[in-house]
């Protein structure tokens, strides 16, 4: 087990949701790391050669050991430092099996429709994906409800796994509210998590690591504008 800065580097880019939530969870963890700042236009040396195949962000960088693809980053993390801070993965494996389920239904659902707000080319296109996030959100109302159980996060009383995932995209939602002009996160929608939200906002961890909607709306309009 290594917490040294020396023994812990994560690559990244800090408008990606996919390393803020590695970063959430390193903080959540109280993990001493050095935070290494990548521009995926120039790949660094250290990036190609501890992501050779994907050869993108997030990777963390444990000794000698490079890491890629942010579950199992956090996977990892929980598995590696079990005993250090709170666990990020519930503790049956159903409910593990119920947590990966709902993370992989983010990252194919929510994740790939806001993306798709952000790129569209079109007024038609961005109505579609607009469409699909939100149609995606409403199905999360009905995880978070079940998994909840009626407490404050996705995990029950404390932060956990879905908590990390979700919560890394919701700067970019309201971003893209901005952006598309429609409503995302509506409480007449969506009640559960637009309280949820604001309940994981104010973790200070969570606050050191999100950027703020005007920095990430200017870098997602300077992206917008690259289409």
């Amino acid at each position: 087990m290594a917490e040294g800065k020396g023994d812990l580097k994560l690559l990244g880019l800090w408008a990606t949701p996919f390393v803020m939530r590695v970063r959430m969870v390193l903080e959540q963890k109280g993990l001493n790391y050095e935070y290494l700042e990548q521009d995926l236009s120039n790949k660094s040396e250290l990036l190609l050669k501890h992501n050779p195949i994907y050869k993108k962000v997030p990777v963390l960088i444990h000794g000698d050991s490079g890491i890629s693809e942010s579950l199992v980053i956090l996977q990892y993390v929980d598995e590696n430092w079990s005993k250090t801070g709170p666990p990020l993965l519930p503790s049956t494996p159903y409910e593990r099996a119920i947590a990966r389920f709902w993370a992989a239904y983010i990252d194919d659902k929510l994740q790939a429709s806001t993306r798709g707000i952000l790129m569209a080319a079109t007024e038609e296109a961005m109505t579609e994906k607009v469409a699909d996030a939100c149609a995606a959100l409403e199905t999360l109302e009905g995880a978070f409800e079940s998994c909840s159980a009626g407490k404050d996060f996705f995990a029950g009383n404390s932060i956990g796994y879905l908590d990390i995932i979700l919560g890394s995209l919701t700067v970019w939602i309201r971003v893209l509210e901005n952006i598309s002009g429609a409503k995302l996160l509506d409480e007449t929608k969506v009640p559960l998590l637009v309280e949820w939200e604001k309940r994981f906002l104010t973790v200070d961890y969570v606050n050191k690591v999100l950027p703020t909607v005007e920095r990430l709306e200017e870098y997602g309009r300077a992206l917008r504008a690259t289409t």
